[in-house]
This record gives C-alpha cells, sequence and structure tokens, in this order.
C-alpha cells in the first residue's frame, strides 16, 4: 500500500509538472511580438521550475557573445546597479561554445566561472539550456536557485521541452517581423519611386532620407556622396533622426566607416557594432563605449556606385539579420531604377523643349523680324515722301522703335537657340546674369547687344564683362529700388563697352563702393575707362575697354 501510495504521489507529481509545461507552453504560444515572445519564454521557464532567477540570452549574428539579454526576477534598479547586462562570457560563454545543456550544483563548481560583479545577487544552483530555431542556436535559457535547493534532471528536460517549443515560437516571430519589415520598406520603395518620377534627380538624397526614416524602424539615415580622392574622404549630404543636425556636411575619412567600402566594391555591407569596439564605424550612432549596427547600402547609375546610404540603429538595438538586408537592398536596387526612368524622363523633357524652343526662334528669325524690317523700310520710305516734317517725325520715331524691338527680339532668338558646346557664350553668360537678378524686380531685365560680342569678346576680356554686369546689375537690384534695369553690351573695331541703366534712387553717399572700385580696377587694367553718373530716378554706370591691351 506504501508502495502504490508513493506511485501514485509520483504520478500526481508528473501529472502536475506535464499541466506546468502545458501551461507555459500555452502561455509562450500565445503572443506573436518577438520582443514579448522572449520575455514571455523566460518568464515562463522561472515559473516551471519554481526558480528565483530566470534569463534568455540571445547570440549575436556573428555568434560572438550575446546581443540581448532578458532577466527575470532581478528589479530595474538591481539591474541598474549591477551595471551592464552579461555579454556571453564565463558559464554563459560555455552554453554557447558548446550548445548542450548544463545542469549544475554550485555555479562555481564550473571551470569558467568568474564569479558576479559588485551589486549582483547571489545564485549558486544553475541550469542552462539552448534555444533551437531548426538547425540554429538562437539563444539560451538561463536558470538560477531552484525553490527546492537544486535543479533535477527532470527540470531539465521539462525546460528542454519548452526551449523546443519556443524555438519554433520564436521562428514564426521572426518570420512575422521580417514580412512586417517587407512590407514597411516595400511602401516605401513604392512611394519614393513614385515621388521620384515626379521630381528631379537633385532631390533624390533629401526624399530618400525623409522617407526611410519615416516609413522604417531605423533610428538615423544618412546619405553619403564621395568627397575627396587625396587622400579618400566622404560627406553625409543628407541625414535624418538620432543626432542629423551635428552629422549632416561632416567629411570623414573612407577608411573609417563602412560607406569607403561600399564605394571601392559596389556591394553591400553590415557593420554589427557591439559594446567597448575599439573603432566604431565613424557613421555608427554611439552610446558611451558602445556603437550600433550600421548596414551599408550602393545607390548604383549606369556609370557606377554614386552614392551610399547608411542606415544606422541606437546600440541598444540587435544588429542587422541577412533578412534585413536582403530586403533594403532590393529597395536601393528599385531606386536606382526610378532615379534612372527620372533621369530619362528629365532628358526627354529637356530635348523636347529645346526643340520646342528652336521652333519658336527659327519663326521669330524667319517670320515676325522680316516683317518687322519690312514695315520699318516702308515707313522709312513713306517718311521721305511726306512734307509735313511733324508727322514725319514720327514716323522716324515708329521707325526707332521698331528697330529696338527687332534687336529685343534678336536677344530672346539667340537666348532660345540651344547651346552647342560647354563654353558659353558672352551672350549667354550675359542672359543668364540677368535673369538670375530679375527676379528682384517688378519686371525683368532688358538685355540688347551690338556688334559682333562673342566673335571679338572672348577670354579674360569676357570675364572682366561679365563680373562687371553681374556688379552692376546685383547693385541695381539690391540697392536701387529700382523698377526698371537696362544692361547693353557692345563690341565695334576699338573694344567693349557695357551700359547698365536703371530708375532707381541713385548711388548713396559715403556708401560702400567696394564692388564699383573692383570694376574700376579691371578698366584702368585693360587701359578703359568706367564712369557712373547718378541722381534720383536714373542711374547710368559705364564700362569701357579696348582690345589692344590685355590686363596684368
Amino acid at each position: 500500500m506504501r508502495e502504490l501510495a508513493e506511485r501514485a504521489d509520483a504520478m500526481v507529481h508528473t501529472q502536475g509538472r506535464l499541466q506546468a509545461l502545458l501551461r507555459a507552453t500555452q502561455a509562450v504560444v500565445e503572443h506573436a511580438e518577438l520582443p514579448v515572445v522572449l520575455e514571455r519564454i523566460a518568464q515562463s521557464a522561472v515559473e516551471l521550475v519554481d526558480a528565483e532567477y530566470g534569463a534568455l540570452g540571445v547570440i549575436a549574428a556573428d555568434g560572438d557573445g550575446l546581443e540581448a539579454f532578458i532577466h527575470v526576477g532581478i528589479s530595474d534598479d538591481a539591474a541598474a546597479a549591477i551595471g551592464h547586462l552579461p555579454e556571453g562570457r564565463g558559464v554563459l560563454g560555455a552554453l554557447i561554445d558548446d550548445p548542450r545543456p548544463i545542469r549544475l550544483q554550485h555555479i562555481s563548481d564550473h571551470p569558467r566561472s568568474v564569479g558576479f560583479p559588485a551589486g549582483h545577487p547571489s545564485m549558486d544552483a544553475f541550469l542552462g539550456v539552448p534555444i533551437r530555431v531548426r538547425a540554429e542556436v538562437y539563444g539560451n535559457l538561463y536558470l538560477s536557485n531552484p525553490r527546492r535547493g537544486l535543479f533535477t534532471e527532470e527540470d531539465e528536460q521539462l525546460v528542454t521541452a519548452l526551449a523546443a517549443t519556443a524555438g519554433f515560437v520564436i521562428a514564426n516571430a521572426r518570420l512575422l517581423e521580417e514580412t512586417r519589415q517587407r512590407q514597411r520598406w516595400m511602401a516605401a520603395s513604392a512611394h519614393i519611386t513614385a515621388a521620384l518620377l515626379e521630381s528631379v534627380d537633385g532631390s533624390a538624397p533629401a526624399m530618400l532620407a525623409d522617407e526611410l526614416i519615416t516609413r522604417t524602424t531605423a533610428n538615423r539615415v544618412c546619405v553619403i556622396l564621395p568627397d575627396g580622392d587625396e587622400p579618400p574622404t566622404v560627406r553625409v549630404a543628407e541625414a535624418r533622426g538620432d543626432g542629423a543636425a551635428e552629422i549632416t556636411g561632416r567629411v570623414v575619412p573612407a577608411a573609417t566607416t563602412g560607406a569607403g567600402e561600399v564605394f571601392e566594391r559596389g556591394e553591400p555591407a553590415v557593420r554589427p557594432g557591439g559594446r567597448h569596439d575599439p573603432a566604431p564605424d565613424a557613421l555608427a550612432i554611439l552610446d558611451g563605449s558602445s556603437a550600433g549596427a550600421v548596414m551599408f547600402l550602393p545607390l548604383r547609375s549606369d556609370s557606377g556606385t554614386w552614392g551610399v546610404l547608411a542606415v544606422a540603429r541606437h546600440p541598444s538595438r540587435p544588429a542587422f539579420s541577412a533578412a534585413e538586408l536582403d530586403i533594403a537592398a532590393d529597395l536601393v536596387d528599385r531606386v536606382a531604377l526610378a532615379l534612372e526612368l527620372a533621369r530619362a524622363r528629365e532628358r526627354q523633357q529637356r530635348a523636347l523643349l529645346v526643340e520646342d524652343r528652336s521652333r519658336i526662334a527659327r519663326d521669330l528669325h524667319d517670320h515676325v523680324i522680316q516683317q518687322l524690317f519690312g514695315t520699318g523700310l516702308e515707313l522709312q520710305s513713306i517718311a521721305e515722301t511726306i512734307n509735313d516734317a511733324r508727322l514725319s517725325e514720327r514716323i522716324r520715331k515708329a521707325v526707332a522703335t521698331l528697330d529696338e524691338d527687332i534687336m529685343q527680339i534678336r536677344t530672346i532668338v539667340f537666348a532660345m537657340t540651344p547651346r552647342p558646346g560647354q563654353d558659353e557664350s558672352l551672350r549667354h553668360r550675359v542672359l543668364d546674369i540677368a535673369s538670375e537678378c530679375s527676379p528682384g524686380l517688378s519686371q525683368p531685365i532688358t538685355v540688347s547687344f551690338d556688334g559682333p560680342v562673342d566673335l571679338t569678346v572672348d577670354g579674360a576680356l569676357a570675364d572682366d564683362v561679365t563680373a562687371t554686369v553681374r556688379e552692376l546689375l546685383t547693385n541695381a537690384v539690391r540697392h536701387a529700388s529700382a523698377h526698371r534695369v537696362s544692361v547693353a553690351v557692345a563690341a565695334d573695331d576699338l573694344g567693349v563697352g557695357v551700359k547698365v541703366e536703371d530708375d532707381g534712387v541713385g548711388l548713396p553717399e559715403g556708401g560702400r563702393r567696394s564692388g564699383i572700385e573692383n570694376i574700376a580696377a579691371r578698366a584702368r587694367a585693360r587701359g578703359g575707362t568706367f564712369a557712373i553718373d547718378s541722381i534720383a530716378g536714373r542711374t547710368t554706370a559705364a564700362w569701357r575697354a579696348p582690345f589692344e591691351r590685355e590686363a596684368p
């Protein structure tokens, strides 16, 4: 009877342990979010064997130590007093190096035991069991101080069974997290692609940084561009997220960051970071002596890698997985394709615009100018046959107005004519300066040319002319409060002249004249002249230089 009673008690005890295992298993599989799953696994293991302390350590991606440590039984204040969490050394490291269960009556008995840091609670009996996700060891369960005194073989079997179930739960949670990450990156990819197709090429870096920091879980996103070759350096063109204001525009040696490697090889790279990294990546997020993980992705075009996308995480977060690298690499490939399409669209639109301008310029030159010129000749001939002097003078003024209109149309035709080479003519340079200065006026600056300007004015003389035009127009726009400004460039057999007129307030007495002095110095160096005639409502600046003398 006593034997039957003992067997019955053993059956009841075993049934109770199995029910506890079922409850622990149910508690583990109830959650889908990976951080919640990990915490619940550690809590369930502690309850299953009635231990005082428990933890789950996640092994780093490179297998060197732990990248996360979830603890149960130690308060947050006590954990803060201990300092940094375990890194996978000592007995914990033995389980990482040889993933088989370890059961100790006294943790100090193990040859790799290194003791505990100051403030750490006392721990004696120890049980460690690996958690496998298929063939991969994901992490380990660590349990200490069972309230019954020692861990039994039955405890080891129960925790091993729980770890097997936890492995499948972790695998499913990781797949779910990967799917959600892929959805976030795909959404960002679709939005960026659509936006790039509607934007100009120069806005791509800023748009990439804005969209990725908003639509992904990155703590910081940087767009890196090459900066110099001797020695090789890279520049942070755009940055969003943690510390973005401090890092934007920073120039760093290419050898100190994974971006330099990506520029050289054209392949993605990952810097895992970690604690006590003696040489952290220059673009990693730092927290004391810890460096966060950084993922570097090449931004490619037909001509090669034009930029690098650096996606960084805080040191408290895990390193990037291989799946995350694949997802991000797919995004940048899509972005590269969208950029190529955007550039092709922009080139096509530019070609259509040039073709349209050429057609308008031909029509103006072949039809409008000829008609105006013919009308002017006819009016001039009529003026010669009229005896009324007053009427004849009015007709001659109308002819002069037509001549000015023809000159303006010729200037417009020249501005609309496609530029065949990279070296811009003097006319185009003057027209560009006038276009840049016109937004500050109520009406565009009037530009006129007289004589063979492009044939006779080039080289250093052309540079002096454009510098003079820029200075005079800038003064008129910024300081004269003018409504109408005109610039005339004329070339004859002796030299070239620039005349700028405005209806502003005139040249103030005692104002700064450093720019005007520079213009005058340019004229004197060439043996030319410069003069200003200024009263309220009318200012005329005339600059002239001969051809025969070169500036020293």
